[in-house]
């Protein structure tokens, strides 16, 4: 259907975006979505009518690469173009995702409190009045549809859609994996384990309770009432995050359980998106207890799995400010694993997680480094090692700590980023 225009107002119904995700540096839509244009602003909407996206049309909007996304726990991300070689060298996509909640971003900027911004979130809170006035003067009736389903999805029906969610889930997603940039954090989430391992001192955004598998009852009754949650929007998404903190710590047939029944169920290979991703943490515990049993049938799977592992450090000094219960040598062994599994499977990715902060010993660098020369004598494409800030919830300039990220990013032979925190 033709764009469909009511005065200086378009409608476009049945858009397609890209079917894959793609690394690049300008706004792109994937799957199938709605659009309304005004004069000021873009507005877009996915299958269940909900807003998705807004970018600003000139109006002081910052930049034309820059747009809002609202996730389904109904947080706004404003994505920050900036320097283009700076940006994906420091985090591996050219665009930075910058949340509306606190987390461990180290800018300066705040979109959030900028006019342009919170003028195109007030657009769209205020656009049910103006809907509804269109939806009055068209005859055709999938317009005027459409138009309805957009102002009954408004900001409170919105706020309750997301604690619909999270009462699925039994709560909310404080972290998703790095990996997940690979899908732009476009995962469902279906928990199998609660709690965490370590209960680690230096981490605020895991559980403090013991660690335990949830039931396959659970899990099915989660599939099942996800599916009706996402609806119609349900073919614009094709990965899955099983949660929460050590899901690899779980019994490894639940994990290929899950796996098996949410790409049937779900009904992934019918995606308007190619492909199907699945997501999860580890432990150095889950790993180091991994057989390799378990990796070969994860490889037959129609996914293609990243699997973060939280090292943390191998320097015996940072474990114990960190207060994570584990030695050096437990992380040296995950660390050569993961190699090995990396080498052998060509659709599973193990991925490894370490601080990074100032007021850490100077040995836990060196001692990264050292691990670094001691297992790896070339470059590998594969096995990305995540750095994970240490902020206490202060914001500090980009500047400085991207700059001595990059000087050790220089001596990893691992593709390296920094690791930015989003929830769901």
């Amino acid at each position: 259907m033709k764009p469909h225009k009511i005065d200086d107002i378009i409608i476009a119904l049945n858009k397609t975006g890209a079917r894959q995700y793609t690394k690049v540096s300008y706004p792109i839509r994937y799957g199938h979505f709605a659009e309304i244009k005004t004069p000021a602003y873009t507005f877009q909407f996915n299958l269940k009518h909900e807003i998705k996206y807004i970018q600003g049309r000139g109006n002081g909007w910052p930049s034309p690469s820059e747009w809002l996304k609202r996730t389904v726990g109904n947080d706004w991300i404003y994505y920050l173009a900036g320097d283009y070689s700076g940006v994906h060298d420091a985090f591996g996509e050219y665009y930075l995702p910058c949340p509306s909640y606190p987390t461990n971003s180290f800018i300066s900027r705040n979109p959030f409190k900028e006019r342009a911004v919170t003028s195109a979130i007030d657009a769209w809170q205020s656009l049910k009045e103006k809907v509804l006035t269109l939806a009055s003067s068209t005859e055709l009736a999938c317009i005027k549809r459409f138009l309805q389903k957009v102002a009954d999805n408004g900001p409170e029906a919105l706020v309750r859609k997301a604690q619909q969610f999270h009462r699925i889930i039994n709560g909310q997603i404080t972290v998703l994996p790095p990996d997940t940039r690979h899908v732009d954090y476009e995962v469902i989430p279906i928990v199998i384990a609660d709690g965490c391992l370590y209960k680690c001192g230096f981490c605020r955004v895991k559980s403090r309770d013991d660690f335990k598998p949830r039931t396959r009852e659970n899990i099915i009754n989660q599939i099942d009432q996800l599916k009706v949650f996402y609806g119609h929007d349900l073919k614009n998404y094709n990965a899955i995050f099983l949660g929460l903190h050590d899901a690899l710590y779980a019994d490894a047939d639940l994990i290929l359980f899950t796996a098996k029944k949410a790409y049937d169920l779900l009904g992934l290979k019918d995606s308007h998106l190619k492909g199907a991703y699945l997501f999860l943490f580890g432990s150095v515990d889950a790993i180091n207890d991994s057989k390799l049993s378990f990796f070969e049938a994860l490889q037959a799977l129609p996914y293609t799995t990243y699997i973060n592992i939280g090292l943390e450090s191998t320097d015996p000094e940072t474990l114990s400010i960190l207060k994570k219960p584990i030695t050096s040598e437990m992380v040296s062994e995950a660390f050569a694993k993961m190699l090995a599994i990396n080498k052998k499977y060509s659709k599973i990715e193990i991925t490894a997680n370490f601080v990074y902060g100032d007021r850490l010993p100077q040995n836990h660098i060196r001692s990264f480094l050292d691990l670094m020369r001691k297992k790896l004598d070339h470059r590998l494409g594969k096995g990305t090692v995540y750095f994970s800030p240490l902020m206490n919830g202060e914001v500090i300039d980009n500047r400085n700590i991207v700059r001595r990220f990059y000087r050790i990013k220089t001596q990893n032979p691992l593709p390296s980023y920094l690791y930015l925190i989003q929830r769901l």
